[in-house]
């Protein structure tokens, strides 16, 4: 009986049950069953392709299966991230870790990004797992696998400190912002570097925005709104990429044949327009690496200085005393003192420069010579004396206020010292020291010279070494602010602390063989719409001029036009075709305390109407005629084709503005 009377009980419960849902909330159910929400979904736009001058692109956008994972979600239900490393066929701890935030003491791989986006944790999904994910959303929720753009080299390592590379928007950088949020995707990465991070904002175009009704489970219903995304922008460079591989074969052989050298950098300009037609460091990286989620001990890699750090570009970032190639400044800064242009000088095997003598090359005297034999042969006494002879007309330990600074005023004029300003992100700007700069350094340096002067250096071994440091720390605690004769000295044949920048040096020689005007360097040269259509036409600017008459630099260059038949890079030469093409330019060697020479050579051809200035730089190469010479060469026998039996004539092509303005080449 109790048992019937609990049966009925609950069947009677049940009934009302029924009655109140069927009947009183009926209508309420119905409609909420029925009800739709609306969900925006931000569609990303295509992101722009960057192109050589001829049309092949150097960066360009590949389709790929992206499952993507709401960060918060795969918090909340651990079990998230187990069902989708089944599916993916991946570590439970490899995906863990994807969705890391990066920060201190994080290792790699972490979230750089927002913690409020999907984070992409495969871009290589294939097309059943995404289907076996997108039919189960209910096992799934907050896991999205879409078809994404995603970047691609072609040309794979090469250029890539150029080129840059991409990653996700910081949550920083969302709040900080106005309207960004708006403006970035949930998947939108931004440029970082290379010409990805300074034309960012027109290769990333405008992204779309699509309402999609969804039911209370989240399943797509229909699309009430939908509004395109706008493409980015094609960025076509100067750059001619056959060129460019050129150059990097170039000092990947130069390197080769020094044992120790541990970097080298190229640059060719067009010294007619200031554009860049080439642009390499070594050594290089492949940036593919940052496609798929970069590894902890590959970002290590980068910044080893064990591996050179392969992130850092030589030739905008690298500083390097400069060696004789700097003596176009120092003629030009002795002409402005009133030194004959068409004088003679002496040039002894040594000249004393206050109580101690600067040799020339192995000490060896070359009689005296016009300043067109000084640059050929490479006469260093002839500098150092005029040096000296200015710095004791500006008062030498005691300078007049204010002292001329000749030499040091020339070579800023000639745009070292600074940034040239290139398309670039993080250019160094080198350095020109003079009287100002060394009252600087001493107040920086002073408490810890004199601390060394009083302490010594009992952690270096060789006994001969201590005793010199401290005796320099004692120089420079008492009288560190001072330029000394032999900073003068030094600062003219680009030695002591001198440093330049390989692109600073191609950039001071493509002003000195074609119209004496100083440019910023521009690798853009134009951004166009994807349909052809002009957006903005990129200029490098005029930013200076030598201070050189139109005679000086017609000497100059004939001087240096020399240099590769019968002077100092002659030995590198022998057997080029001078007939076809002439090579004008300047060998330099310099000196690095404990380490190999910097070997350097900037060069310029044709002599007549020069169409490529060509810098290579190679640490710890040696002499600037034995390793970067050859070099040169080899590049110049690449771009005329003076290897083949007939030789041809540069292939290098810059895009055209038709009057309709789109862009053809």
């Amino acid at each position: 009986m109790v048992l019937h009377v609990m049966v009925v009980v609950m069947l009677v419960a049940l009934g009302v049950r029924l009655w109140q849902v069927q009947v009183v909330q009926g209508e309420e159910f119905v409609s909420a069953a029925a009800e739709t929400r609306t969900r925006n979904v931000v569609v990303p736009a295509v992101r722009g392709q960057i192109l050589d001058s001829s049309g092949v692109p150097l960066v360009r956008n590949r389709t790929a299966l992206v499952v993507s994972v709401d960060r918060n979600q795969a918090l909340k239900d651990p079990g998230v991230l187990r069902r989708l490393a089944a599916v993916l066929d991946r570590p439970l701890g490899q995906l863990e870790k994807r969705i890391r935030l990066c920060g201190p003491g994080v290792t790699r791989p972490c979230w750089p990004g927002s913690p409020y986006q999907p984070i992409p944790i495969d871009e290589k999904a294939t097309t059943r797992e995404a289907l076996a994910i997108l039919e189960r959303q209910e096992e799934f929720p907050g896991v999205t696998a879409e078809i994404q753009a995603v970047r691609e080299y072609p040309g794979g390592r090469s250029g890539a400190q150029m080129l840059g590379y991409l990653q996700p928007v910081t949550q920083e950088e969302l709040e900080r912002r106005d309207g960004l949020k708006a403006a970035f995707s949930g998947v939108d990465v931004v440029g970082r570097d290379g010409l990805e991070a300074v034309y960012d904002e027109a290769l990333r175009g405008r992204p779309g925005l699509r309402k999609v009704q969804v039911d209370r489970l989240g399943k797509a219903l229909g699309v009430e709104q939908q509004v395109a995304p706008v493409p980015g922008d094609h960025l076509i460079t100067s750059i001619d990429s056959r060129i460019q591989r050129l150059v990097e074969q170039a000092l990947k052989n130069a390197m080769k044949k020094a044992p120790r050298a541990d970097g080298a950098a190229g640059v060719v300009l067009d010294p007619r327009t200031g554009r860049v037609l080439a642009l390499a460091s070594a050594p290089g990286y492949d940036p593919a690496v940052w496609t798929d989620g970069i590894s902890e001990e590959e970002y290590q890699r980068l910044l080893s200085e064990k591996t050179g750090k392969p992130l850092v570009s030589r030739a905008i970032n690298g500083q390097f005393a400069p060696g004789s190639t700097f003596k176009v400044s120092s003629v030009a800064a002795m002409l402005r003192a009133g030194y004959p242009l068409n004088g003679r000088y002496p040039c002894p095997g040594a000249y004393m420069v206050g109580n101690r003598a600067f040799h020339n090359f192995r000490g060896i005297g070359l009689g005296t010579l016009t300043l067109h034999m000084a640059l050929v042969r490479s006469c260093d006494t002839i500098f150092y004396r005029a040096a000296y002879e200015e710095y004791l007309r500006d008062g030498g330990l005691h300078p007049k206020k204010p002292p001329q600074e000749r030499f040091a005023n020339t070579a800023r004029a000639f745009g070292f010292g600074r940034p040239t300003g290139i398309d670039l992100p993080g250019e160094s700007a080198g350095r020109i020291p003079d009287r100002a700069w060394k009252k600087s350094l001493w107040a920086q340096t002073s408490a810890d010279s004199c601390r060394r002067a009083r302490t010594g250096y009992p952690e270096v071994k060789s006994a001969s070494r201590a005793a010199f440091l401290k005796r320099l720390a004692y120089e420079n605690c008492a009288e560190g602010y001072l330029l000394r004769p032999g900073d003068a000295a030094n600062f003219s044949i680009g030695q002591g602390d001198v440093l330049v920048t390989p692109l600073q040096l191609a950039r001071a020689y493509a002003a000195l063989v074609s119209d004496g005007r100083l440019r910023s360097p521009r690798i853009g040269w134009a951004l166009v719409r994807p349909d052809g259509r002009l957006v903005r036409r990129i200029d490098p600017p005029v930013v200076g001029r030598l201070p050189l008459t139109e005679k000086e630099r017609a000497y100059i260059k004939n001087a240096l036009s020399q240099v590769a038949s019968d002077g100092t890079a002659a030995g590198a030469f022998a057997g080029f075709p001078m007939d076809l093409v002439r090579v004008g330019g300047k060998t330099g060697t310099a000196e690095v305390y404990g380490k190999e020479d910097t070997s350097w050579f900037a060069s310029f051809a044709p002599t007549r109407n020069p169409r490529y200035v060509v810098v290579v730089m190679v640490s710890q190469g040696g002499m600037g005629g034995q390793t970067a010479a050859p070099a040169v060469r080899e590049i110049y026998e690449g771009i005329y084709g003076l290897t083949g039996e007939d030789p041809i004539k540069p292939a290098t092509r810059l895009p055209v503005i038709a009057s309709d303005g789109t862009v053809r080449r």
